[in-house]
């Protein structure tokens, strides 16, 4: 398995080897180190933007199940604008879902971080800041980010959450540091909506209910137009389709709660 560990030790000997052939009077081009650091470079940007590829970290993007049933998600929020229109249509078609929320945004509308728990849904933490810069955070800064958002949610619900989503699904050496300080459960997701950019809600629609397979794991935001308006249909062409959307944490045997 492609992991930072193996890498570095595979890179380490390529290096060791070039420089040993050359201290050995053995003439080795100068662009042969910077292919090697070139490559390297592509191994790390692949195990970092790639939320599933497990290169630092664990993180549980999909089930592995036969079964026709998914699993879906919202990030960024909670807004008031999108939120409560979200889970209007979860209320509506009783369908279960997990909301990685911000916690700057949980301490500016606790009210909707109180709604969505007392309808059943599951909450798990995506950062305080969500900071642009939050990939460049030391490992005690993000430490600090991830309890800071746990203290304010336990604060409202009493809850101490395990489920955690990194910003951006990027990942680092830093954040598999906070995530085992913190011990959290890391979660992906196998199917990207890309509603933070797609704006139409038919294109929409259609792109997600192409990708839909048993296990999956679908990402949405509940801070987007598009898809609050595009949700209820989703839902029912899913079901349609023989698809039945399940709990996260009881489709990926996680504990959602210490």
């Amino acid at each position: 398995m492609l992991t930072f560990r193996n890498t570095n030790i595979f890179f380490a000997i390529l290096a060791f080897v070039l420089i040993g052939l050359q201290v050995g009077n053995v003439r080795i081009p100068f662009y042969y180190y910077l292919i090697l650091l070139f490559v390297y470079s592509l191994v790390l940007f692949y195990g970092s933007y790639y939320v599933l590829s497990q290169f630092y970290f664990p993180v549980i993007g999909k089930s592995d199940t036969r079964e026709n049933e998914i699993a879906i998600s919202f990030d960024d929020g909670p807004l008031p604008q999108y939120t409560n229109d979200v889970l209007a249509v979860l209320e509506k078609t009783n369908t279960p879902a997990t909301f990685f929320c911000i916690g700057h945004r949980v301490a500016k509308h606790p009210e909707l971080l109180q709604k969505i728990h007392a309808a059943g849904h599951l909450i798990g933490n995506h950062s305080y800041s969500h900071s642009p810069v939050f990939d460049l955070y030391g490992a005690k800064k993000m430490t600090d980010d991830l309890q800071q958002m746990n203290a304010g949610v336990r604060q409202q619900l009493g809850i101490t959450l395990k489920l955690f989503r990194p910003p951006y699904g990027v990942t680092n050496p830093n954040l598999g540091r906070a995530v085992k300080a913190g011990g959290f459960t890391a979660v992906g997701w196998s199917i990207r909506s890309m509603d933070t950019v797609t704006k139409d809600p038919d294109r929409l629609l259609k792109k997600v209910l192409k990708s839909l397979h048993p296990g999956a794991v679908v990402l949405f935001h509940d801070t987007c137009a598009s898809t609050a308006s595009m949700l209820e249909e989703f839902i029912n062409e899913a079901r349609r389709k023989g698809y039945r959307i399940v709990p996260l944490d009881k489709m990926l045997n996680l504990k959602a709660y210490a």
